[in-house]
């Protein structure tokens, strides 16, 4: 917990020195009124988060404060980021209102959101549920392949050297799971149950790097509505607007 709390003091978490002071109270009380710090940049997993952050504070008024963890000086290699996701890959969330608790993976944070601050399940499902175990697999589904192959794909359509065997093996596989989601999307508005959920925020910014790996959404009716039914919401735009 210390290592945490050295890391949350780094970027705005209420230092226990003054956490008693009460002159010092006020300067404090916007930083207290945001309990989520997400840590991340512009990637589509660092999307993902600042996504749902921002339909959670469109539904519910939950405030959050965002910083730049920045590549170029491989900051999310640093100790103290490694406190915070041993993993070394952003984004990661800290969670003050619940004694400074850090959670990292996409999936896991989603998940984590969901569960706390979605009181009232707009945008997921009680666990238990048939539902529940779906949104859970539409989201491991995403996170174990179609995140993986899309990065793939765009690192190797990004190499000075072409390989054309890496290439073709990973967007071929990206197409492949854009037909797996055009099955379930044909006849179903989302993912799960017709309702829009984290599930679908967890895939959305995947597809939405369809352009980088030469594809075109036409060839997927179904998962081409979905997409452009989600980056018409609110929540949605302002989300990718953050990192």
């Amino acid at each position: 917990m210390a290592s945490v709390l050295r890391a949350t003091r780094r970027f705005g978490a209420i230092p226990n020195s003054l956490q008693s002071s009460s002159s010092l109270r006020p300067r404090y009380a916007t930083m207290a009124s945001k309990p989520i710090i997400l840590y991340a940049v512009g990637t589509p997993n660092g999307k993902k988060a600042s996504i749902f952050l921002e339909e959670l504070k469109a539904a519910y008024g939950l405030e959050y404060e965002y910083k730049k963890i920045d590549f170029s000086k491989t900051e999310q290699k640093e100790p103290w980021f490694l406190e915070l996701n041993p993993n070394g890959r952003i984004p990661a969330i800290v969670d003050r209102s619940k004694d400074n608790f850090a959670v990292f993976e996409t999936g896991a944070i989603l998940l984590y959101l969901q569960q706390h601050y979605d009181k009232e399940n707009r945008f997921g499902f009680d666990a238990a549920t048939k539902e529940g175990s779906e949104v859970q697999q539409w989201m491991f589904w995403a996170n174990a392949g179609l995140g993986p192959m899309m990065g793939q794909a765009g690192h190797f359509k990004n190499l000075k050297e072409p390989i054309p065997y890496a290439l073709n093996r990973y967007v071929d596989e990206s197409k492949r799971l854009f037909g797996v989601m055009e099955i379930r999307l044909k006849d179903h508005e989302y993912l799960v149950a017709n309702k829009y959920s984290i599930a679908d925020v967890n895939a959305y910014t995947w597809v939405a790097a369809h352009t980088f790996i030469g594809l075109s959404l036409d060839e997927w009716p179904g998962v081409k509505r979905w997409f452009d039914k989600i980056g018409e919401r609110e929540a949605v735009k302002a989300g990718n607007a953050v990192p």
